[in-house]
């Protein structure tokens, strides 16, 4: 079906960070499934921003914490949380110059599905590992993003499979496994964790020689399991196996995904429909996606501006599209994290909760101060001031060179709130539309 530019700027604006008149025209050339698929075809595997070296090399040193004194064990763990933050500037700036914000999307969906968090982990480099794994399978397959990150180590650290032992089972791991990462609430019992944690015993990180993932054959239990209906001498791959098997996985999957892309509220009809697709091809995440957003419920009228863009969405978006100068993107996670979305650290194991819950009385006052102050100015340049002596000018050119309509089609999903000037002052126009209630919709 023929797309309008409203159509182009929705589907950019769900699947990224929003788009420039000239990427909502160039999409719109297309018919709504060539322009998903133009989409799909466009995400990448790596992120091409450079990391930080520092915290590539900042992994567990081999002698341990022994023998440091307390001022060196206090300058140690400070050195940490710098290289935590320096962490989450590189993947601010991957997000801000990605050529597919869908590839960064799509790892932030994963980065909350499959959460880990610096204060427990307390190993950038790890995290750094997880965040370039996420990527890696974004598009690709659930199954084997699963099997990857069931041992990767920063997942090991964070939810205590380091401590599962044969004599004493930790049950952290396995719970979320069937509560957050594959079943939902509702389709395991309290035995099938007990029975799952067994499985997963000797799952390890060897922290002081590398910190990879490693199998520690003398503590693991080799016994038989009993495990959503299985029977069996189980290890860990046969539980993510069995998990994979039932059907509520695919469906609890695509009504997640369903909620990131479409509505806050999944057809149930349609999401069994798709989740069957999804749970016959293999767990293939490229077609469950573009199963999503070729539905008329993803185009319908009523889901426009209908989602409360994240922090990330919109920091990212808003610097993107208006192309605002930022010296440093540290700044932008200080502003998430005041916004409440700390990238690397989610609040606990459910990640962020999202959807409405972004927006409170506090979190709306806080992301209205923020969009002030890049429009005016503070911290971050200026939008469109010229700078004396050298000309240089701040602020996306399209913003003066379109017509008035095609500047708030563009920022507006839906109609504003508030009354927008049309004078000639255009920066004025946008600085109305940013600061309306419906930029904070996509």
């Amino acid at each position: 079906m023929p797309m309008t530019f409203q159509d182009a700027r929705h589907l950019l604006a769900r699947t990224g960070f929003g788009g420039t008149p000239a990427e909502i025209r160039e999409l719109a050339r297309l018919d709504r499934e060539a322009a998903v698929d133009r989409l799909l075809a466009g995400v990448g595997t790596t992120a091409r921003t450079s990391p930080p070296s520092q915290v590539l090399n900042a992994l567990p040193p081999v002698e341990g914490m022994k023998g440091l004194s307390f001022e060196q064990k206090k300058a140690f763990k400070q050195e940490r949380r710098e290289e935590a933050f320096e962490l989450k500037g590189w993947w601010y700036q991957e997000l801000l110059t990605t050529p597919s914000p869908l590839t960064e999307r799509l790892t932030l969906f994963w980065h909350n599905h499959f959460t880990s968090s610096f204060h427990k982990v307390k190993w950038p480099a790890l995290l750094y590992h997880q965040n370039v794994l996420l990527r890696h399978h974004a598009l690709g397959s659930f199954r084997e993003l699963l099997f990857q990150i069931a041992k990767d180590p920063a997942m090991v650290l964070y939810l205590d499979t380091q401590t599962n032992r044969k004599d004493h089972p930790n049950e952290n791991f396995a719970r979320e496994l069937f509560e957050l990462f594959t079943l939902g609430e509702g389709h395991y019992t309290e035995v099938d964790i007990k029975e799952a944690a067994r499985a997963f015993t000797g799952w390890h990180v060897a922290l002081h020689h590398g910190g990879g993932f490693v199998f520690n054959r003398r503590q693991h239990d080799a016994g038989v399991k009993h495990v959503l209906g299985k029977t069996g001498a189980f290890g860990g791959e046969d539980i993510l196996a069995i998990a994979l098997d039932q059907p509520a996985c695919a469906r609890y999957i695509t009504a997640k995904l369903w909620r990131e892309f479409v509505s806050d509220e999944p057809d149930a009809r349609e999401v069994e429909r798709l989740a069957v697709q999804f749970r016959n091809g293999g767990y293939q995440i490229a077609p469950l996606l573009r199963g999503l957003l070729t539905l008329p419920q993803f185009w319908a009228p009523e889901t426009r501006g209908a989602l409360v863009k994240s922090p990330v969405e919109l920091l990212v978006g808003t610097v993107r599209l208006l192309n605002l100068p930022i010296k440093d993107t540290t700044m932008l996670a200080k502003y998430g994290k005041r916004l409440g979305q700390d990238l690397f650290d989610p609040p606990n194991v459910k990640g962020w909760p999202g959807r409405t819950r972004w927006i409170t009385s506090a979190t709306l006052l806080n992301r209205w101060q923020l969009l002030q102050r890049g429009l005016r100015g503070a911290d971050m340049g200026g939008p469109v001031h010229t700078h004396a002596g050298t000309g240089e000018m701040h602020g996306a050119a399209w913003i003066t060179e379109e017509a008035a309509e095609t500047v708030q089609a563009v920022l507006a999903p839906v109609p504003p709130v508030n009354p927008i000037p049309t004078g000639e002052d255009r920066w004025q126009m946008v600085f109305h539309l940013v600061m309306d209630p419906t930029f904070q919709l996509k």
